[in-house]
């Protein structure tokens, strides 16, 4: 019953197939009919809206692409809270690579977070004041190293200046923070006494 697959592969020989009369011309009548047919008018008009459609979505996102283009930045709000707002214009730290970009969204939403969460009382008035101002003060300083990058040009040492004031102005926040923490256990421990 067993049969050898190399005398098999030897002896064959491999023949075209036969077609059935008359297939090649019943093959072409079909292929005129089908090229022959007139294009229905609803495949016609579908294939204009997808083509409005296209031309719609692609220049909405072309226009708020344009429009939104400083949109990304939206979370350096405490550089414009306190003071006027920075010109389009003007080459920020964001600007400069992605990597730069993330580090200052970083700082700016930590600043923003810690701002939002700050409790002011008239305890604590005098405290937070005093830290506003220095925050001020270093929003300043900040405006005047993004002059210094807008004039000059990028730098290591205009950059490790920005990204340090950003560090240390969140890290005030935190300070901030703690001190605020202490004295309001401290108030706590006096009212308990």
């Amino acid at each position: 019953m067993g049969q050898d697959i190399r005398k098999m592969m030897r002896d064959y020989k491999p023949g075209t197939p036969k077609l059935s009369e008359g297939h090649e011309k019943r093959f072409e009548a079909r292929l005129d009919a089908q090229l022959s047919k007139p294009e229905r008018p609803m495949i016609y008009w579908l294939k204009i809206a997808a083509v409005i459609v296209a031309f719609l979505a692609v220049g909405s996102f072309a226009y708020f692409s344009i429009n939104d283009k400083g949109a990304e930045d939206g979370l350096t709000t405490v550089e414009n809270t306190n003071t006027e707002t920075i010109p389009e214009s003007v080459i920020t730290l964001g600007d400069l690579s992605p990597d730069l970009k993330k580090v200052e969204s970083y700082y700016t939403t930590g600043i923003n977070v810690q701002l939002a969460s700050l409790k002011v009382n008239d305890d604590n008035k005098e405290l937070v004041d005093s830290y506003m101002k220095r925050l001020n003060e270093l929003h300043t300083e900040y405006k005047v190293l993004n002059k210094e990058l807008n004039e000059v040009g990028p730098n290591e040492a205009t950059i490790t200046a920005l990204v340090d004031n950003l560090q240390l102005r969140l890290e005030l926040l935190f300070k901030l923070k703690n001190k605020l923490e202490e004295l309001k256990k401290q108030n706590n421990e006096n009212y308990t006494i």
